[in-house]
Order: structure tokens, then C-alpha cells, then sequence
């Protein structure tokens, strides 16, 4: 296991205060002031600019880090070395995903997870933006799309493809759209913070060409423009199984369908090199393959 110091040290790189280590931890924020002067004192070296404002980490705080997230790692597995001739799932599990992932599809299995394996907690943090899996620490990062992270080790989970849709109410209001050209005159609901998001392809004499798109909302969730589509705000272009439930009881229609590029992309969950094998990783991994 790690020792106390380089475990609040690494909390508090990635929570950035004293008073976040102290609530997470359920100890005062000068204990944990203490626990880390008490560190620099036996290394001889500053490692935390402290201010009213923020901590700053220095040079040397840094390279600790490096070194404390090795350790992270030898002691996980060393404690899943353990658990696994045991026999036994167990531990804290760290994931990562998209809003989108989470409402529809992570958060309606995971407690059949959970009693499936009750020695395991788990911390889902949720973002539609792209983290560091390294830096945060993430044991499982479920990502739809191409990937770029050849260190972490990648498990399928399937394919996503995109849909576009509106509310009965909207396209009363407005019309359908019949082409892709039609698409300019409506109000199409736009992801921010991934390149392309205004631009959606479409086909043409069997070629694909983007069409710009452009309306009043725009979001970095998911889940909140689904939320202003059904109300009959505009047009989306989502992930299939998040529109799923929409367009099964009708409160969205599918549009431009053969028109449209639905952009299969892969589901995949992302693991530290080193992790993929600790059981509760292994687990929740196979699980996710199961259900999803």
C-alpha cells in the first residue's frame, strides 16, 4: 500500500487544494499541511508553493509525482497479485466518461455491478471533454471515437454510430428536411469542444460531403442538447444509443436517413498500462463487454 504522504501528495496535485484533500480524506486541511511539511522536511526540498489563492508544485514536487504514480501503479498491482490468488475483486475502481455514456448506458448497469462484486467502489467521473487518463489517474476510460493514447491498453466494446433527429413538435413547426441542402434553414443543435461538430457529412452520389449547420444552442453535453431536442428546440446529430430511448416512444423522429453518414466509430475502454490485469479492472472491463 502507499504510505499516507504519497497519497495525500498525489490527491493533492490532482484536487489542488488542502481544504478538497481534508474533505475527501476526513481530516483537517492543517493535518494534511502537516503531512506534506513533514515530507519536504525528510526530502529536504520545497515541493508546494503554498498562497491564499492556489498551490503551485515545484520542479521537484514534480518529480515526485512522476515517482508517486509508479508507486500507485507496483502497489496496485502488488495488491492484485494478492487478491487475484485470493480469489478476490476488491478495491476502488476509477472511471472516466461522457455524459452521454453515463445517463444511458453506465448508470442503469452498475448496480448490478456493484452486487455482483460489493468489495469493489467505484468513482465515475463524468465530462464531455477529453482528459489525460495518465495524469487523472483514470483506471477505465470509455471513449467513442479514433484513438491516440498507444500507451493505454484498449478492449472493444462496440460500435457507435450517428443519427439525426427532431421532435414531432419541431418539425410540425418547421418542416421536415427532405435534403441536406434543407439543413440551413432549421436550427441544428451543435457539440462544442470537438473539432467538426458544425459540419456534418452527408452523402452524395456516393460520396461524403460536409454540410455547415448552425442554430441557437450549442453545448459541450450531450445530454443537455438531447434534452433541448425532445423540448423541440431544433435538430441534433447524436450517438445512436442515446437517442434510442427518444425514438422508441416517438418523442424523436429520425431524419435524412440514407442521406446521412451515420460515422461508425469505435467504443472502446482505455486502461493504464499495468492495470488491465488488477481484477477489479478486469472485471468491470468484461462487465461493460457483457452489457454493452
Amino acid at each position: 500500500m502507499l504510505t499516507l504522504e504519497m497519497r495525500l501528495f498525489i490527491r493533492l496535485f490532482e484536487l489542488g487544494t488542502f481544504a478538497a484533500v481534508s474533505d475527501e480524506e476526513g481530516i483537517s486541511p492543517s493535518a494534511v499541511s502537516r503531512v506534506m511539511t513533514r515530507l519536504e522536511t525528510r526530502l529536504g526540498v520545497k515541493l508546494v508553493h503554498r498562497s491564499t489563492r492556489r498551490l503551485v508544485f515545484t520542479p521537484e514536487g514534480h518529480v515526485l509525482l512522476g515517482y508517486a504514480r509508479q508507486m500507485t501503479i507496483l502497489a496496485d498491482a502488488a495488491a492484485a497479485d494478492i487478491y487475484q490468488k485470493a480469489g478476490q475483486v476488491k478495491g476502488h475502481l476509477r472511471v472516466n466518461c461522457g455524459t452521454a455514456f453515463a445517463h444511458y448506458k453506465l448508470a442503469p448497469i452498475l448496480p448490478e455491478f456493484l452486487l455482483r462484486f460489493p468489495d469493489v467502489t467505484i468513482d465515475v467521473a463524468v465530462s464531455d471533454q477529453r482528459i489525460d487518463p495518465m495524469e487523472e489517474q483514470i483506471d477505465v476510460t470509455i471513449r467513442v471515437g479514433s484513438l491516440q493514447d498507444s500507451d493505454l491498453v484498449v478492449a472493444r466494446l462496440g460500435t457507435v454510430k450517428r443519427i439525426i433527429a427532431a421532435s414531432p413538435g419541431y418539425l410540425e413547426r418547421r418542416g421536415f428536411p427532405r435534403t441536406p441542402a434543407d439543413l440551413k434553414n432549421h436550427n441544428c443543435l451543435l457539440l462544442t469542444g470537438f473539432a467538426g461538430q458544425a459540419l456534418w457529412p452527408m452523402i452524395s452520389d456516393g460520396v461524403v460531403e460536409k454540410v455547415a449547420v448552425s442554430g441557437s444552442v450549442s453545448s459541450d453535453s450531450a445530454d443537455t442538447l438531447l434534452k433541448m431536442a425532445i423540448a423541440g428546440v431544433g435538430i441534433i446529430r447524436l450517438g445512436d444509443f442515446l437517442g434510442e430511448p427518444a425514438l422508441a416512444d416517438g418523442r424523436l423522429i429520425k431524419l435524412l436517413e440514407g442521406q446521412h453518414d451515420p460515422d461508425p466509430k469505435p467504443l472502446s475502454a482505455l486502461m493504464l498500462p499495468g492495470r488491465q490485469n488488477i481484477p477489479r479492472v478486469r472485471a468491470f472491463v468484461d462487465f461493460l463487454k457483457e452489457h454493452v
